[in-house]
């Protein structure tokens, strides 16, 4: 018989290997005997007891028996061949309520990138920093020749969790101990692990309308009911909470709203506030782009106005570093440590630590402050090109809701309808250049139409010649408004 060793590993595992493909693909089929061992190890240049090892292991895993005096005989008949197309996952029904919620939302976050497109205004893409990727990969590899290789500390290693805490009280004014500190893989477990702590399936979950879709989407998939609450200029509408239901947790971006981009008043941060202390409700505060502000300090983060333990304060490095590090950090609620202590345990026993010693101790020898002021200064360009673009090619058509801080605008256009919205959309990536409606971040998406327009990913350059295709595409849509 015909057998191909793989060279991998001692020969008796290799002949296993070999000998469980041919039952496997049916070259012997079930009830057939195998060659006695003493021809097979002379067949294949094998000591024979390398052979009586191999079939010793494939009676223990049950592909043969074993027959006194009559020799050893496959045991297992071959799988049926799959039908024509090879395996089709999506026809195979979901196993679990979970997996339902989670194939259901699966795939549907707005905001990726449009295939062939020249320019593009997308949310989220990082701003280009050759300093920061040489800086980095220094940082990791020293990390990597000197973290301990056992497993991470469940709350993430001291030293970054120290530099947190001195970077909130400095940039924030949220002053937390490192015991309070929780390092997690980015927002979305942060929101995870709030919901696996706080909800069960049914409860409810105030949310903002609109919203960044990934956490509306995150509390779906864990099976809580949404209630959405509008915003306006001076953030979520507090006085539209609801008294009978309560949700048990709720959701906001006070400190710049997304996508609005509106910054919570102060007053009705105090009556949030008072509004979780009186329903016993717990407030998830993501201050996702908190680091990037244009014309004045912003107002201290929710967080630090919260004398009554309500409040699970989330950040990320994802939006000031690279959206590929997956490392944020969450400021538990003294009531709640020990709950997110487990469930962040149960998720992934920690967070990678080579990157936690890379990050701590690129924050400790000052270069995160040095890549964060270089950000700021080229953001602060870039938002002020595309600012002075748009105003230069509005012609009344467009009204921009500037929020002078983070990564985006919103711009709405006066008088149009969302079908010819989706039409202008349409138009301009026919000519190489990809814009995003603000409608998917709505549950209930409004008739006119709005766009979200991304600026960290573009050159000063290209956002010129992005425009010039944008002014274009306007001016065929709107010839009277242009005029």
């Amino acid at each position: 018989m015909h057998l191909d060793l793989d060279t991998h590993g001692p020969l008796h595992a290799q002949l296993t290997r070999a000998l469980k493909t041919a039952i496997l693909d049916g070259q012997l089929a079930r009830g057939s005997r195998l060659p006695a061992t003493r021809w097979l190890a002379t067949e294949l240049g094998l000591s024979r007891n390398t052979v009586l090892a191999a079939y010793e292991q494939l009676r223990a895993e049950g592909f043969v028996d074993a027959r006194v005096g009559s020799g050893s005989f496959v045991a297992l008949s071959p799988p049926q061949p799959l039908p024509p197309g090879g395996p089709d996952a999506d026809r195979v029904a979901p196993q679990s309520a979970y997996a339902r919620r989670a194939r259901l939302y699966h795939g549907r976050l707005p905001g990726g990138h449009i295939p062939g497109v020249r320019h593009s205004f997308q949310y989220g893409v990082p701003l280009v920093n050759p300093a920061l990727t040489t800086a980095w990969a220094r940082a990791l590899s020293r990390a990597a020749r000197y973290t301990d290789p056992s497993y991470p500390p469940t709350q993430g290693a001291p030293a970054l969790r120290e530099a947190v805490c001195d970077y909130l009280a400095r940039r924030r004014g949220v002053r937390v101990a490192a015991s309070e500190v929780l390092i997690v893989a980015g927002t979305q477990q942060a929101l995870s692990l709030s919901a696996r702590v706080l909800l069960d399936v049914g409860d409810a979950a105030a949310i903002e309308e609109p919203h960044y879709t990934a956490i509306r989407m995150a509390l779906q998939v864990h099976g809580a009911r949404l209630l959405p609450v509008p915003v306006d200029a001076q953030g979520l509408c507090c006085d539209l909470l609801p008294e009978r239901e309560a949700p048990k947790l709720l959701c906001v971006t006070p400190s710049h709203q997304f996508p609005t981009g509106a910054v919570m008043s102060l007053p009705r941060r105090m009556a949030l506030l008072e509004y979780a202390r009186r329903h016993r409700s717990w407030i998830f505060e993501d201050d996702y782009d908190g680091e990037f502000r244009y014309d004045a300090r912003p107002l201290a983060a929710l967080r630090s106005l919260d004398d009554a333990g309500r409040v699970i304060y989330v950040g990320t490095f994802s939006k000031a570093l690279y959206p590929a590090l997956r490392l944020g950090y969450l400021v538990m609620p003294p009531a709640l440590r020990g709950d997110f202590l487990a469930a962040k345990r149960m998720a992934d026993f920690g967070t990678a630590a080579i990157e936690q010693a890379a990050l701590a101790a690129f924050i400790a020898d000052g270069g995160f402050e040095r890549h964060l002021r270089r950000s700021a200064k080229a953001l602060r360009q870039r938002r002020a090109a595309l600012l002075e673009g748009l105003h230069a090619c509005s012609a009344g058509r467009l009204e921009i809701a500037d929020s002078r801080a983070g990564m985006h605008l919103a711009v709405w256009l006066r008088g149009v309808g969302r079908d010819a919205g989706e039409a202008l959309i349409a138009r301009a990536q026919a000519r190489g250049l990809g814009l995003y409606s603000i409608a998917p971040y709505y549950l209930e998406p409004p008739q006119r139409a709005g766009l979200l327009m991304g600026y960290a990913g573009l050159s000063t350059v290209e956002i010129g010649q992005a425009l010039a295709v944008f002014r274009t595409c306007l001016d065929e849509l709107l010839p009277a408004a242009s005029a």
